[in-house]
C-alpha cells in the first residue's frame, strides 16, 4: 500500500514535529488516519521524510521521523512563462498539469492582450502544492509572482529561451530543443503577443518555435510545450 504524501511547510531536523492545522485535519479527518500509522512528509525543496503518527490531533497531529531522504533535483531546468487567462480555472489546470509533469518554474505573464490579470497567489500556489503530492515529487516549481512581458524577456537567463507564436514566418520545432539543459519558452495569450512583443523576444535572443500543426489554446500550448521539453 502506498504511503500518503503531506507537504512540510516549515523544514526541520528535529525528530518530533507538529504538523500545522490543514495538514492535521486532512490526516486525521478526511484521511482518519490513526496513531502509528506512517506517512511521507515533502518540503518541496528535495527533502523527503518517513514519519509515524504519534498523536493524531485534528488540529495539531504529531509525528515522528523515522528516515530522511534527499532526492536531487533533476539536471533539466525548464520554465513556462504563460499569459494568465480569463478564465482562472483552465490556469489552474495548466498548473495543475505542468507541475505533474515537472517543470522547475512557472512566471504567470502579463501581456499586451491578457484579458484578466487577476491573480489568487495563494490558491494557485496550494494547486501547484497538491499537484506536486499527487505526483510524488520531492521538489516544487517555483511559482513566480505575475510580472508584465517585457521584463521577463529583458532578463532571462535560461540557456536556451524560446517563445511560441501564431505569426507566419519560419520557426523551429520545439523538438529540436528536448535536450537542452535549461529552457525557457514563452507562451502568449489567447490573442497571440504582440508584433512588438515578439520583435523584442526576437531581438533579446528568443527563438521562435512551433508547437504543432493547429493552433492550440493558451493553456494546452503549455501543456504541450511542458510534455516536450521535460518528457
Amino acid at each position: 500500500m502506498d504511503v500518503p504524501i503531506f507537504f512540510l511547510d516549515n523544514f526541520s531536523s528535529a525528530d518530533i514535529l507538529t504538523l500545522n492545522e490543514d495538514t492535521s485535519k486532512h490526516i486525521v479527518q478526511v484521511l482518519r488516519m490513526k496513531t502509528r500509522e506512517k506517512l511521507q512528509l515533502a518540503d518541496g525543496a528535495g527533502n523527503l521524510l518517513l514519519a509515524e503518527i504519534l498523536d493524531e490531533h485534528k488540529k495539531k497531529c504529531t509525528v515522528k521521523i523515522l528516515a530522511r531522504e534527499f532526492i536531487a533535483r533533476k539536471q533539466q531546468e525548464v520554465c513556462i512563462a504563460i499569459s494568465l487567462l480569463k478564465n482562472a480555472s483552465r490556469f489552474e489546470w495548466f498548473l495543475e498539469k505542468a507541475t505533474e509533469i515537472g517543470v522547475t518554474e512557472i512566471i504567470p505573464l502579463l501581456c499586451e492582450r491578457t484579458e484578466k490579470q487577476h491573480f489568487r497567489y495563494d490558491r494557485m500556489k496550494q494547486i501547484v502544492v497538491s499537484a506536486m503530492m499527487q505526483s510524488k515529487q520531492a521538489w516544487l516549481p517555483v511559482l513566480q509572482q505575475p510580472s508584465l512581458v517585457d521584463p521577463v524577456i529583458s532578463s532571462g537567463h535560461y540557456t536556451v529561451q524560446l517563445v511560441a507564436h501564431c505569426e507566419e514566418e519560419m520557426k523551429s520545432s520545439i523538438n529540436d530543443f528536448r535536450t537542452q539543459p535549461s529552457v525557457q519558452i514563452l507562451i502568449g495569450p489567447e490573442g497571440d503577443f504582440t508584433k512588438e512583443e515578439i520583435s523584442l523576444a526576437i531581438e533579446k535572443k528568443y527563438q521562435a518555435v512551433s508547437l504543432g500543426k493547429t493552433r492550440l489554446r493558451t493553456e494546452t500550448a503549455g501543456v504541450v510545450a511542458a510534455t516536450l521539453l521535460c518528457i
